[in-house]
C-alpha cells in the first residue's frame, strides 16, 4: 500500500509534465538559466552567453536551484540519449521539468510517511488521494518557477517537523534542528517570503518549549550564513570546522557578474521597501483567504476545517500557516503562488477530517451519507482538475507554434524566424531551438542546424518586413502582414478561450436526461486564433 501511494503521488506529478510540456514567461529565468548550465558549464568563458544577460528581468533571481537541477538532469539526459529516449532540445526540456517534479513528488512522499505514522495509514491514504485530485499543486510542481524549489526544502523541513509518533506532544532535538535550518536556508537563498512561515513556526516552538531561544538563533544563524555564503571558520558543537561557508551571494556575485548580489534581499528591497511589487496589480487584503487559497485547495478547505476542530494535534499544525497567510495579507501584491507552501499543512488537516468522515459506521443513515460526502468531494476535485489540465493544454500557443514550426521546416536550411512576444510568453524557450546550436555532448544535432531564432522586442511590421534577413514569422496578427505583399500565412496556432456550456433545451433541469456517454459534450472548451505563422512571399 505505502508503494501504490508514493508511486500515485510521483505517476500524478509526471503526467502533468507529460501532458502540458510547455512553459511560460514566469518560469523563464529558472527554465532558461538550466538550460545555460546544463549546456555551457558555469565557467568563465561561456558566462557571457547565458540567457539573462540579454532579458535580466525586473529583479535578478538565484542561479542555485538551476544549477542544482541541470547537474542532476546531466547523467539523466546522458542515459536517455544513449537509450535513443532523448533526441531534441525538447526533449531535454521535458527531461529537467521530471526531474524536478520528482523532487517535488518525493517531498510528499516523505510527508506521507508522516502522516501515517502520526495519523494512521487512513489519514496517509486520505493525504494522497486529496493531493493528487488538486489541480494547482501536482500542475506546477514540475515547473521552474522559484517557489517550486523552494518546496522541496519546505517540505522536507515540514517532514522533520511532523514525523513523530501519534501521542509524540515534541518533535525530536533534531528535527526540530533540521526544520529551522532548512526553512532558513529557503527563505535566504530560494523566496524570503517563506521567513514569514518560519517566524510563527519559531514562536510555537518557544510558546511550547519545543526548542530554546539560545538553539533557534544558533541554528538559524549557522543555516543564514552557509546560505548566503561568507569567509569564515565557525566551530559547531559537533567540533566540525566550516571552511569557505559559499552559498548564493557567491555564486550569484559570480554569475551576475556584481558583487556582492544577495538575489533575495535585493528582492525585498525592489518589491516591499521600493514598493515596485505593486506595478503588478494589488488585492484585497482578504484575496488569499476568499480567493487563492479555496482554488488551491478545493475540497480540502471545508474538510481541513473539521480535522482542526476534530484533532487538537491538527490544531497546532496550522497555527503556522494560518498566520503565514496573515502576514503576508498585508502585501498589496497577491499571487497563488506565494502562499504555495501551506497546501500539504492544510492537506494534512483535511485528510485527517475525510478520514473521520469515511470512518463513520456506515450501517445509519449517518455514516453513508458521511461516506457519499467524502467521496463526492474528491470527484468533484477530480472533475475541477480534469477541466482545469484540458484548458491548461491548450494554454501554450508559443510552444505549440515554435514545436509546429519546427516540424514543418525541419528540412530547410538558412532558416531565420522571428518569435513574437507572446509566443516567447506562452512556451517558445531556448529548449524548442531545436535547430540552431549549442547541444549537449550526448545530443546528436539535427542536419539542419544553421537557423536563427530571433526575438527581438517591439518590432512593428514595418521592421519586419524591412528586416530581409527573416524568412518567417511566428507573429500574433497577420493581416497587416499578408497585406504588404511581403507574406504569406502558412498555418494559425490556437489558443485556450474559455469554456461554454452546451446546455440540452429545457435548461440546466434536461442535464440529467442526457445519456451518460455524451455529458462531456455539456461543457465544451473554446479556442481562438493566437498565433499565426507566416513565410516571406517569393
Amino acid at each position: 500500500m505505502s508503494f501504490a501511494m508514493d508511486l500515485l503521488l510521483l505517476a500524478t506529478s509526471l503526467a502533468h509534465v507529460l501532458l502540458a510540456p510547455y512553459t511560460k514567461v514566469e518560469e523563464s529565468f529558472n527554465l532558461h538559466a538550466t538550460h545555460d548550465v546544463l549546456i555551457y558549464g558555469v565557467g568563465r568563458d561561456n558566462q557571457y552567453k547565458f540567457d539573462h544577460n540579454i532579458f535580466p528581468g525586473a529583479v535578478p533571481r538565484t542561479f542555485i536551484g538551476s544549477i542544482l537541477l541541470a547537474w542532476l538532469t546531466s547523467p539523466i539526459a546522458y542515459v536517455a540519449s544513449q537509450w535513443g529516449l532523448l533526441s531534441t532540445k525538447l526533449d531535454l526540456q521535458i527531461a529537467v521539468r521530471l526531474v524536478l517534479a520528482t523532487l517535488n513528488a518525493t517531498g510528499f512522499m516523505l510527508i506521507r510517511r508522516a502522516v501515517c505514522r502520526r495519523f494512521g495509514r487512513p489519514t496517509g491514504l486520505m493525504y494522497v488521494l486529496l493531493t493528487c485530485s488538486q489541480f494547482h499543486l501536482p500542475f506546477w510542481m514540475g515547473r521552474t518557477l522559484p517557489n517550486m524549489f523552494a518546496l522541496f526544502p519546505v517540505n522536507l523541513g515540514f517532514y522533520a517537523w511532523c514525523n513523530r509518533a501519534p501521542q509524540s506532544q515534541f518533535p525530536t532535538r533534531r528535527s526540530a534542528d533540521v526544520t529551522f535550518a532548512l526553512l532558513t536556508f529557503t527563505a535566504v537563498v530560494f523566496r524570503s517570503e517563506v521567513a514569514l512561515l518560519l517566524a510563527p513556526l519559531a514562536i510555537q516552538a518557544l510558546l511550547l518549549r519545543h526548542i530554546s531561544f539560545t538553539r533557534l538563533i544558533s541554528v538559524g544563524f549557522l543555516s543564514a550564513m552557509l546560505s548566503i555564503g561568507a569567509y569564515c571558520s565557525l566551530r559547531t558543537e559537533w567540533s566540525a570546522t566550516v571552511e569557505r561557508l559559499a552559498l548564493t551571494v557567491t555564486v550569484d556575485s559570480y554569475l551576475w557578474n556584481q558583487w556582492p548580489l544577495w538575489p533575495e534581499l535585493y528582492g525585498i528591497y525592489f518589491n516591499v521597501y521600493q514598493g515596485k511589487s505593486s506595478d503588478w496589480g494589488t488585492s484585497p487584503v482578504h484575496a488569499y483567504f476568499l480567493s487563492h487559497l479555496p482554488k488551491l485547495l478545493l475540497g480540502s478547505l471545508p474538510l481541513a476545517v473539521l480535522g482542526a476542530a476534530l484533532d487538537n494535534r491538527v490544531r497546532g499544525l496550522m497555527f503556522p500557516p494560518v498566520l503565514f497567510i496573515l502576514l503576508i495579507s498585508c502585501l498589496g501584491h497577491k499571487e497563488w503562488r506565494f502562499i504555495i507552501y501551506v497546501v500539504p499543512f492544510f492537506n494534512v488537516a483535511a485528510a485527517r477530517g475525510a478520514r473521520w468522515m469515511v470512518s463513520r459506521r456506515k450501517g445509519g443513515v449517518f455514516g453513508r451519507m458521511m461516506f457519499l460526502a467524502a467521496a463526492g468531494i474528491l470527484a468533484l476535485n477530480c472533475a475541477i482538475t480534469i477541466v482545469s489540465t484540458r484548458a491548461s493544454m491548450a494554454n501554450y500557443p508559443g510552444g505549440s507554434a515554435l514545436a509546429t514550426f519546427n516540424d514543418r521546416y525541419a528540412d530547410q536550411h538558412a532558416v531565420q524566424v522571428y518569435i513574437s512576444n507572446l509566443a516567447a510568453q506562452t512556451g517558445a524557450s531556448l529548449f524548442l531551438q531545436n535547430h540552431s546550436p549549442p547541444y549537449i555532448p550526448s545530443m546528436t544535432a539535427p542536419a539542419t542546424n544553421d537557423w536563427v531564432y530571433n526575438k527581438t522586442e517591439s518590432l512593428s511590421p514595418r521592421d519586419l518586413t524591412a528586416s530581409t534577413p527573416l524568412t518567417h514569422l511566428i507573429a500574433e496578427s497577420s493581416v497587416e502582414l499578408i497585406r504588404t505583399g511581403r507574406w504569406k500565412l502558412v498555418d494559425r496556432v490556437q489558443g485556450f478561450s474559455r469554456w461554454k456550456w452546451n446546455l440540452p433545451r429545457g435548461g440546466i433541469a434536461k442535464v440529467l436526461e442526457v445519456p451518460l456517454h455524451e455529458w462531456l459534450s455539456v461543457l465544451e472548451m473554446e479556442t481562438n486564433d493566437q498565433l499565426y505563422i507566416l513565410e516571406r512571399a517569393m
